[in-house]
């Protein structure tokens, strides 16, 4: 009996929109953001505990999706078209790569930059290694507590590439050049 794990991104930001690559920063979902955020609520709501980034872009489409009562330990009454409050659990180890100097810079500066720091931090920053390593934390204590039940993960770009990366065997140096196509989730199976 495994896990069943289910990765979303978070929500459409501000940030997003505007071409700006956010890193650590907190960002803001848009208002496409909060539309895609209600439709996630509708999407996952058989999932038996949601784990989400504590950066405030993916501890909004949490709230929007799962009802702002449920983030941090439960309770609530429901939000943005989910059926019934899921638990929301907010975990540091879920953030995106920090960029450093370069959290807040156009994602054009950025992206031709990512190869180089799969293993070396940016500048005052972390390396997508990092990110790896603390999902690999993150996992296990997945493992450890939810044998057999569906969890939901929303998170960022440098997270679906250390599950991808983890959990399917893929390159980080093929994952970080990747073009990103949006989806409806990403599932993955722990054993």
């Amino acid at each position: 009996m495994g896990v069943r794990l289910v990765y979303e991104t978070h929500s459409v930001a501000v940030d997003n929109e505007e071409g700006v690559a956010t890193g650590w920063l907190p960002g803001e979902l848009s208002r496409a953001g909060r539309e895609l955020a209600v439709e996630l609520g509708v999407r996952r709501w058989d999932v038996d505990v949601v784990y989400a980034s504590d950066l405030r872009r993916a501890v909004q489409t949490a709230e929007i999706a799962f009802g702002a009562g449920a983030v941090g330990g439960g309770g609530g009454t429901g939000g943005g078209g989910s059926r019934g409050t899921r638990e929301v659990r907010l975990d540091a180890r879920l953030r995106e790569c920090d960029y450093g100097v370069y959290n807040g810079r156009p994602v054009r500066e950025v992206a031709w930059l990512r190869r180089r720091y799969v293993d070396e931090p940016w500048p005052g920053g972390q390396s997508y290694r990092d990110v790896v390593a603390a999902t690999a934390a993150f996992l296990e204590d997945v493992r450890a507590e939810w044998q057999g039940r569906t969890v939901l993960v929303i998170a960022h770009s440098a997270n679906r590439w250390a599950l991808q990366h983890l959990l399917d065997g893929v390159p980080l140096e093929e994952l970080v050049d990747a073009p990103f196509a949006w989806r409806p989730g990403w599932e993955f199976e722990l054993a």
